[in-house]
């Protein structure tokens, strides 16, 4: 990683550029609705399509991405009474992704197939595989295969696209990366409604492990009364969606590192006897133009009876401001947001694209005989988007665990470098 020295030098170079206003703006909206949209690949508008093949009946397009981490740490007698934390890098994400089109007269058909190495947890996963089908009858698409579950715009949207360096606690404890089965989705133009429902189950991804369930139904529902393509693109989206999961074996376990995967876990339940557990999530973002307001609350009902039939809660608020104008797009077939696109990339004398983002998010997973914990953090960050390739981001945390009659209080020091094609 570049030393702090380095940087700050590198910023204090490109601040006054970052004070020009920037060239026309492109569309704020995006309609694109193919298979694996919401995994990594990023067009360049730089670069020729030099990994696009376009034949008579089927097209194909590659691409990957790849983070590296790396977090230090500040710890009261608390949180060393709870953790021992140390200073490290690791590789958190390498994927590469197929895509591409067969060329039927009728329909449109795009297929995708994606793996990933985890750092998390080192092992290799098999990421969004499938087909997806269009449906011009309802407005939609039908997509089998593996894929997002469709519930959460931060859990939707691609994890090197999001706003903060990983998703809120919650996210991670409640709702599976990943899952296997039938998801439509649609969107109604002159309505502004963007939905999805979906089921899965868990006969090819038992062993995999994001798989938190044996199977599961998703529904949600997304009203933008505010969706505009002039100017800056005013939007507010208004969502709400609910998930049922049959526990996977008859077991629940949630738990998650605290936005940091170079952590331990800070929140867990340990595995507990449950049946199944049901959800809602609540959605709410407002962009009038470089600005972004957003906030997500996540509530889960757990049939345990044995537990006292546990009630989990979590959530998050997030500001972002791009200070060099760009407005980040929303793709209103999914409901969700896409990259940050520089205006004037560094790589063509620009400053790139500088976003200034504040986050607070809490997760409750104290409830009844289960002492998983209480968790919130404050993170202020610095996401430099450098190309719409690469992305680099400076971050500081600051966190409070409350968990067996103990509170610990960390200071969250990371960065990461994001490339992505």
């Amino acid at each position: 990683m570049l030393p702090v020295a380095a940087i700050l030098t590198l910023v204090l170079q490109i601040a006054p550029a970052v004070q020009q206003p920037p060239p026309a703006r492109p569309s704020t909206i995006d309609d694109a609705a193919e298979a694996g949209d919401d995994d990594a690949l990023v067009r360049s508008r730089r670069f020729s399509r030099w990994n696009e093949f376009d034949g008579k009946w089927a097209s194909l397009r590659f691409g990957g991405g790849f983070l590296v981490d790396y977090a230090a740490y500040g710890q009261d007698e608390g949180s060393r009474q709870q953790f021992t934390l140390s200073s490290g890098g690791k590789v958190r994400d390498a994927r590469v992704i197929l895509k591409g089109r067969l060329k039927f007269p009728k329909r449109k058909v795009t297929w995708s197939a994606g793996f990933m190495y985890d750092g998390a947890n080192d092992a290799w996963l098999v990421r969004q595989t499938g087909i997806q089908i269009e449906l011009p009858e309802i407005s939609g698409n039908v997509f089998i295969g593996r894929q997002k579950e469709g519930f959460s715009v931060s859990k939707i949207m691609v994890g090197y696209h999001g706003f903060g360096i990983e998703r809120m606690p919650m996210n991670d404890a409640s709702v599976q990366l990943l899952a296997d089965g039938v998801k439509v989705t649609g969107y109604s133009a002159r309505r502004r409604w963007t939905w999805n429902f979906g089921a899965f189950g868990d006969w090819l991804s038992e062993n995999q492990s994001f798989s938190i369930a044996d199977r599961q139904f998703i529904g949600r529902f997304v009203w933008q009364p505010i969706l505009s393509e002039e100017g800056r693109g005013n939007l507010l989206h208004l969502g709400i969606a609910g998930r049922w999961a049959k526990s996977d074996d008859g077991q629940l376990q949630p738990r998650s590192r605290p936005e940091n995967n170079l952590a331990p876990y800070f929140v867990d339940t340990g595995k507990f006897s449950a049946s199944s557990s049901s959800m809602t999530g609540l959605e709410f973002y407002y962009r009038p133009g470089p600005l972004l307001i957003g906030s997500e609350l996540m509530f889960q009902n757990v049939d345990a009876p044995e537990h006292s039939n546990p009630y989990f809660h979590g959530g998050e608020i997030t500001v972002s401001w791009l200070a060099t104008g760009e407005t980040r797009s929303y793709n209103r077939a999914g409901g969700y947001f896409n990259a940050v696109s520089p205006a004037r990339s560094v790589f063509s004398g620009g400053p790139g694209a500088w976003e200034l983002v504040t986050r607070f998010s809490y997760i409750d997973l104290d409830s009844g005989p289960l002492e998983g914990g209480r968790f919130w953090r404050f993170t202020p960050m610095v996401n430099w988007h450098l190309d719409d390739l690469v992305r680099f981001e400076l971050v500081y945390g600051y966190g409070s665990l409350d968990r067996f009659s103990t509170v610990g209080r960390t200071h969250f020091f990371q960065t990461r470098l994001q490339l992505c094609f």
